[in-house]
């Protein structure tokens, strides 16, 4: 019997709610750090890392709909209040909801790298979105990246690299879920590790 999926509305939410900045304090109810995903899939890692940081609240962005209803029931069944998760395109949620020096960290764990070369204006990072990421950042904030692709990381480290008067290189951290042998212990990482393919990984802190 297929899984029956339920919305909970604590945890979802609807960008058609939002006319401008969000208020972070406002949708988790407190004050605290905020963490984003972009490209949560099915909520692997929110719910790994928001159980081990309870303190920090973490928003999710992931923009299909069949990741983002799995995510959505399962972040509601752990009874989590720290996550909250919402179907839209990352791009335009940083351009028009997303306030400045506002983020803690952002995690971007294994996005689609349209690997048809005609594709790759369709990639989340480019010029453009690392502006974003980093308007979006506190000083001291993180963006940690992971990758199976090879070309895309480096385009990735170009693109930070580029920004070398506002990041500097870190140690990656890997998140709560991750497993010995693992980078970030999502779904699509552990079926690349089987698939044998080589795993790249970056982090960068805004000075």
């Amino acid at each position: 019997m297929a899984r029956i999926l339920r919305d909970y509305p604590c945890v979802s939410l609807n960008i058609a709610d939002f006319n401008g900045e969000i208020d972070f304090d406002q949708i988790f109810g407190r004050c605290g750090a905020v963490h984003i995903e972009i490209g949560s899939g099915k909520g692997t890692f929110l719910v790994n890392q928001a159980r081990a940081e309870p303190a920090v609240n973490f928003l999710g962005i992931e923009q299909a709909g069949k990741y983002w209803r799995y995510a959505v029931d399962r972040i509601g069944r752990w009874g989590l209040t720290n996550v909250r998760i919402i179907r839209t395109d990352a791009a335009q949620f940083l351009t028009y909801f997303v306030g400045e020096a506002c983020i803690d960290c952002f995690h971007i764990y294994f996005p689609d790298p349209w690997p048809k070369r005609r594709h790759h204006k369709r990639r989340f990072f480019c010029a453009g979105n690392v502006q974003q990421l980093l308007r979006c950042l506190k000083r001291g904030g993180i963006i940690q990246v992971a990758t199976d692709h090879s070309d895309y990381f480096e385009q990735i480290k170009t693109l930070l690299a580029a920004q070398e008067s506002q990041v500097e290189e870190i140690e990656f951290i890997p998140p709560a879920g991750a497993e010995r042998g693992e980078w970030v212990g999502t779904n699509f990482e552990r079926k690349y590790l089987k698939e044998q393919r080589a795993i790249f990984c970056l982090a960068v802190r805004k000075i």
